[in-house]
């Protein structure tokens, strides 16, 4: 295989046998055929690696390493030149590689692509947050768009993911590509990102454990702790498209207590992970 024209889709999985095969259908499924898939394991319990085996023979083990150890791994097992870095609960449309790819090769400052999604939600809480994601996914959000389409060269050239951080580590690749002088592009075919939210306090307990090492992100990329990129209610997108709040009260009502909880559990395990910060300094 060409590997000129190779990208290699990099899967960070965690027991996820009752997603991960819609997600591996739809990249044998695309437009673009020059893929290689490479699924970074976390010792699952249940049929992940089964399942993963009947579409790529490389599948590999990272016992207990956070998302952006298991994306980094993937990376250096890959040999294409691009790399596509996707969650286990996401599904491709089928011209999603295609479309990264002629980005790409239009432009040779593009770094990094954003890749719009589109929420598929059952629950309440799961359409609460598509409810969210949808002022973002529209036409691009500056505040919370991070991409997941790289160069190669340029992904090694910045060091790839860094793994001091868990959690913001989407964001702190594409703004450390724009600092290295690259420019991040977006294309127009979606991801569809299956909603498995169980409820605000589960979104708390997920903020906490993200924020207890935010504070290297927030000092690495020099963002004040109170701007739009830390507090929801901050985000201008909300308040733009104040309609779709209108049109949906219930949702919105929801979405905004989902933020409240959201925003506790982050400050609280920032407060924690800054003070364990300091005293193992």
């Amino acid at each position: 295989m060409n590997s000129n024209r190779l990208v290699s889709i990099v899967i960070p999985a965690y027991n996820e046998s009752k997603v991960i095969e819609i997600l591996l259908l739809s990249i044998r499924n695309q437009s673009y055929t020059y893929i290689e898939t490479i699924v970074v394991d976390d010792n699952s319990r249940d049929d992940t690696v089964t399942i993963s085996k009947k579409y790529t023979p490389k599948v590999y083990k990272r016992e207990h390493a956070e998302r952006s150890i298991q994306r980094n791994f993937g990376a250096r097992k890959a040999k294409g030149k691009y790399l596509l870095f996707l969650d286990a609960d996401m599904e491709l449309t089928k011209d999603v590689v295609k479309g990264c790819v002629h980005l790409a090769q239009k432009n040779s400052k593009i770094g990094g692509v954003v890749i719009p999604e589109e929420s598929i939600a059952r629950t309440y809480w799961e359409k609460v947050k598509a409810h969210e994601r949808s002022f973002y996914n529209e036409s691009g959000d500056k505040t919370t768009d991070a991409a997941r389409f790289f160069r190669k060269s340029v992904f090694e050239k910045v060091g790839g993911y860094d793994e001091t951080i868990t959690g913001p580590e989407d964001w702190d690749l594409p703004e450390t590509v724009k600092k290295s002088g690259y420019e991040i592009g977006r294309i127009k075919s979606k991801i569809y990102h299956y909603e498995r939210v169980k409820g605000p306090f589960k979104l708390a307990q997920k903020k906490y454990y993200y924020a207890l090492k935010s504070h290297r992100y927030f000092q690495k990329q020099n963002i004040p702790l109170i701007s739009p990129k830390t507090i929801y209610f901050l985000r201008p997108v909300f308040y733009r498209n104040w309609r779709k709040l209108v049109a949906h009260p219930l949702l919105s009502i929801g979405m905004f207590l989902m933020f409240t909880f959201e925003l506790a559990g982050g400050a609280l395990g920032f407060v924690i992970g800054k003070y364990l910060s300091s005293k193992s300094n």
